[in-house]
């Protein structure tokens, strides 16, 4: 099974879901979505798999969001959308896809109930913090 992570590699969050995909063992596919931007109808299919809106899946803290006046619950989801293909850090992240479904992995073991093999043993955070995901 191969996984595919929308990641940013400055993003810890986004560093500790790739390292557990890779612990798994799955093969994985990185998507480096700020260089490669996002298509809408990339976007549409990634929030219908994952159940989120543009609203839901955008990214607040440490983006323009507030300042592009995106946070207003005036402001619709398709000009967020539009704003999300201009500045691609205003999604969230990482977004994860594979065969088991689509998921905004916030936080990063969340990534757990999409792989073939979720228990791998404990994985470390780069934060210290201990997942235990089960016999190795």
């Amino acid at each position: 099974m191969t996984a595919v992570i929308h990641h940013n590699p400055n993003c810890g969050t986004s560093r500790n879901t790739l390292k557990m995909i890779e612990a798994s063992g799955e093969d994985v596919r990185v998507i480096e979505y700020l260089e490669t931007g996002w298509t809408r109808p990339q976007l549409i299919a990634l929030f219908a798999g994952a159940s989120l809106t543009p609203r839901t899946a955008l990214r607040v803290s440490k983006s323009p969001a507030e300042e592009l006046g995106l946070t207003d619950p005036s402001v619709s989801d398709d000009a967020i959308l539009d704003a999300m293909l201009e500045h691609p850090i205003l999604v969230n992240r990482p977004i994860v896809v594979t065969p088991k479904g689509i998921r905004l992995c916030r936080p990063s073991e969340l990534v757990l109930d999409l792989l073939e093999n979720p228990h791998f043993g404990v994985f470390t955070k780069e934060d210290g913090e201990q997942i235990d995901t089960g016999r190795a």
